[in-house]
């Protein structure tokens, strides 16, 4: 039981993180590595599935956003939107690899949804960039401990 709300706790922080709503899921990954009671390549799925997840959710509210731009409780001001297509049409695609970094990541998915990125390239270029990251923080928390 102990395990399952270890990676329940894990992939509702890493979805949330992924999300525009603010939350951080690298403490929460760090904290059970060095706890070790769960394998660290489960808790890098874990993370990475519910962050990529998270940025699916995104993707789907940024291809419904021309019903929903104008509601009180819509998460992203007028401006924000459009610095996020702004940035998605000068860099394109490519630039869902940095899906994973602080402040842009978020709007850049909901971005994507408005600019009609096909799902499946979405989700593969999101996939690779969020999994290295959270890769690559397990790798260095290994190496500290």
């Amino acid at each position: 039981m102990i395990d399952l709300a270890a990676y329940g706790s894990l992939f509702l922080a890493a979805f949330l993180a992924a999300t525009l709503i603010p939350a951080q899921s690298e403490s929460v990954l760090t904290g059970l590595i060095l706890a070790g009671g769960q394998p660290v390549a489960a808790l890098v799925a874990v993370a990475s599935l519910g962050n990529i997840l998270g940025s699916v959710l995104n993707w789907l509210i940024g291809r419904g956003v021309e019903r929903f731009r104008t509601r009180p409780w819509f998460p992203a001001s007028q401006a924000q939107l459009a610095r996020a297509q702004s940035s998605y049409q000068r860099f394109g695609y490519w630039s869902l690899l940095l899906a994973w970094v602080p402040i842009i990541g978020d709007p850049l998915t909901l971005a994507a949804g408005i600019m009609r990125e096909p799902l499946w390239r979405f989700v593969l270029l999101v996939s690779i960039g969020k999994t290295g990251r959270y890769a690559a923080l397990a790798a260095g928390v290994g190496a500290l401990s």
